[in-house]
């Protein structure tokens, strides 16, 4: 029966990977025979998909067609041409088609515009829907792979070489500025429109200028100015470099964050050692110059993993315009324009558009004279970015453009949507990238990345299964405390197709005491506790709320949550099974007790005691697997070493290791000298798992950090590999 059978591959079939009936079927027209997958005819009224390394072969049969079909499509193709040809091939162009998923009782469409990367993955059942009729999906093969957002997949390796290979055109820069409030999202708007750029083919670094006298974040509490993020090279930067990295997929370095410390401290050394031959040292020259120094410097730094120099730099500028801290940064971006050539860069500048009283009127003063100030600072925005609740209307860009000398098809409306990924495709809509790309005198190249994007949009906006986890950590009350973190499950729930509930538990209402302060907070904590799917305890420094962390572990153990500590959550549990499996009732950290007689964990002897800032074991450092079938490498893909990044002045006591190990409390991640502990496994438990290191910082949207992908996994109920 397979012989009568004819098979057609479509027009998105892949190139450079073809099976056998997948020749059979290209090598003909709709005449030809093989279609049926190996020779086996399938059965009626299915669908079978092939994931394969960087294409999917659906096979579909039904009453409606004449025959079985075969279709390919590359990996960054969206379901849209799919469903063109099937509804060629039945013979009605007005079919409605849809790919449905189903978890549980709860049902939700997958959109058209999806990618194949992203449309048959894992987390749920797939239906076809065509016209009311439901065809079963079967999926054959690995979890699809997300395509690398940097590789054109039409591309042969010899032209992809040459893709890669460095460029000699000039660097370009896009400046990020913003006015009227702070916090008002220049960072997600420097990231997006780097994304934006990276997606027309070029590639892209960025800098994050913080006009703070701080030399860095890693003094600063996480109440004042939120997480510090960690670079690979040990530098502790401001938050917004998480933002870079995670848009843009870069590893970024402490250079490409300035702080105003920083400039300093160059400009004083300087100074101290007689570069500047007596002259009076000044804010302009002197430091304008060691600014516009350390941007061109590193803006030529690649941050991609590539040689040679990137294509275009993203810098923003922290703070409001009209901040007295900012005013030399202002000054030095005002010379560095003309000093590069002005044609060589566009200034992006984030503003309020407030909507104001009972009929909603758009108020644009505000935009006005922070426009006005940045002008008479010397620099005149070519974009006007205008945060808003809502859509801009048409007249109010007309009056923008009239007054802050911009023209009203480059005054964007940035109103809220329903998630940050978004952004991009919100800014790319309203014809931005084509008009940036025209200012800098670029050519838009063809990649599949904003497609890979709004695959993910769709795919976040879709999800309707929760899964709940509880955040147990001391600086609830600000989010951005913990923002690394939150992205970093929001990215595994994203790859385990659910929706990700966060519960914030402050630590301090776990404890006893505050059963006696406050009863009602102490049991609606612990009623929280009671009913998420997964606890995860978050790195901290200080003795406030480690009693609540330990107790939390302790719930999770006995109660067989999935639990995930990092660095201060991965020594809590440490602690809490210390004093509750192996009987050492006073077991403690010496950070929290010095006179403990089990100091599990301990203070790391080289570190200095007299200076907090920089001097913590920092930045990317080897972990070394026990094996490669314990979970945690099961969950990094079998390897035996990984590279993550840290940040503590603590470890656990290795005195100990033995007594935890032959209890099933097992270290199986070491650093590369086998002194230190890195990941902890407890045996006989689901998901209990612990790590020192922070691997949150090299989470990706497409690319979920292993540990946290496991935690998620294990919190919904799918299987671990």
């Amino acid at each position: 029966r397979a012989g009568t059978h004819r098979s057609i591959v479509t027009r998105g079939e892949h190139p450079a990977r073809m099976t056998k009936s997948n020749k059979n079927a290209r090598t003909g027209d709709r005449g030809t025979p093989g279609g049926a997958a190996n020779g086996h005819a399938l059965q009626e009224g299915s669908v079978r998909v092939k994931k394969l390394r960087d294409y999917v072969e659906i096979n579909v049969t039904s009453s409606v067609l004449d025959r079985p079909r075969v279709y390919a499509f590359a990996l960054n193709e969206s379901l849209d041409k799919f469903f063109e040809c099937l509804r060629e091939d039945m013979g009605n162009p007005q079919l409605k088609i849809e790919l449905a998923c189903t978890v549980g009782e709860g049902e939700s469409v997958v959109s058209s515009k999806m990618v194949h990367s992203y449309a048959w993955g894992a987390g749920s059942s797939r239906t076809l829907r065509v016209d009311g009729t439901d065809y079963e999906v079967s999926v054959l093969g690995e979890r699809m792979p997300r395509v690398p957002s940097t590789v054109d997949m039409s591309l042969t390796p010899r032209k992809r070489a040459l893709a890669d290979a460095p460029r000699t055109r000039g660097m370009k820069y896009v400046i990020v500025t913003g006015g009227v409030v702070s916090g008002i999202g220049k960072g997600v708007t420097a990231s997006s429109v780097g994304m934006l750029i990276k997606s027309a083919g070029y590639r892209v670094t960025a800098i994050k200028i913080d006009p703070y006298l701080n030399m860095d974040a890693g003094t600063m509490s996480p109440f004042e100015h939120g997480e510090v993020f960690v670079l690979d090279d040990g530098g502790e930067a401001d938050l917004d470099l998480g933002n870079y990295e995670r848009f843009c997929d870069l590893n970024l370095g402490r250079d490409n964050n300035i702080t105003t410390g920083k400039i300093y401290q160059s400009v004083l050394e300087k100074e101290r050692k007689g570069d500047f031959l007596g002259k009076t040292v000044q804010v302009v020259p002197h430091v304008t110059n060691t600014i516009q120094e350390w941007i061109e410097r590193q803006a030529h730094a690649p941050a991609d993993g590539k040689p040679g120099a990137p294509d275009v730099c993203v810098i923003e500028l922290g703070g409001t315009v009209g901040d007295i801290e900012s005013m030399p940064f202002i000054e030095a971006i005002r010379q560095f324009q003309w000093k590069v050539g002005r044609e060589n860069v566009a200034f992006f500048h984030v503003s309020l558009v407030p909507v104001v009283g009972a009929v909603g009127e758009e108020k644009t003063k505000p935009t006005q004279h922070s426009v006005q100030s940045l002008r008479a600072l010397g620099i005149s925005p070519d974009f006007l970015m205008c945060r808003s609740t809502r859509p801009l209307d048409e007249k109010t860009k007309e009056k923008l453009a009239m007054f802050c000398h911009v023209p009203s098809d480059q005054c964007v409306g940035m109103h809220d949507v329903s998630n940050i990924y978004r952004v991009p495709l919100l800014i790319e809509e309203q014809g931005i990238l084509d008009t940036l790309l025209a200012r800098l005198d670029l050519e838009r190249l063809q990649t599949p990345v904003l497609a890979e994007w709004q695959s993910l949009a769709e795919l976040v906006d879709s999800l309707t299964v929760e899964v709940n986890i509880a955040i147990v950590g001391k600086y609830t009350s600000l989010g951005d405390a913990y923002l690394s973190v939150t992205k970093a499950l929001n990215h595994a729930s994203y790859a385990c197709e659910r929706k990700l509930v966060i519960t914030w538990i402050e630590a301090t209402e776990l404890e006893p005491e505050m059963k006696e302060a406050d009863a009602t907070k102490y049991a609606r904590a612990w009623e929280l506790l009671s009913k998420v799917d997964g606890v995860l305890v978050p790195g901290g420094f200080g003795d406030r709320g480690v009693e609540g962390k330990i107790l939390a572990a302790k719930y999770a153990r006995e109660n067989k949550v999935p639990y995930f500590g990092i660095c201060l959550g991965f020594q809590v549990a440490v602690i809490e099974y210390a004093r509750n499996v192996l009987g050492w009732k006073d077991a403690h950290s010496a950070e929290f007790d010095e006179t403990t007689k089990h100091a599990v964990v301990m203070y790391m002897p080289e570190i200095s005691k007299t200076h907090m800032g920089g001097t913590m074991r920092l930045g990317s450092r080897r972990a070394v697997l026990k094996n490669n079938t314990c979970l945690p490498a099961r969950l990094y893909g079998g390897v035996t070493a990984v590279d993550e990044r840290h940040r503590h002045r603590y470890e656990v006591n290795p005195a100990y290791i033995q007594q935890f190990n032959q209890s099933g409390f097992e270290f199986v991640g070491q650093d590369v000298d086998g002194e230190r502990m890195e990941i902890f496994e407890l045996h006989g438990h689901r998901y209990f798992v612990g790590c020192q290191y922070h691997p949150e910082f090299k989470s990706r949207p497409g690319k979920p950090s292993p540990l946290f992908h496991g935690l998620l996994l294990a919190a919904s109920k799918q299987p671990l590999p």
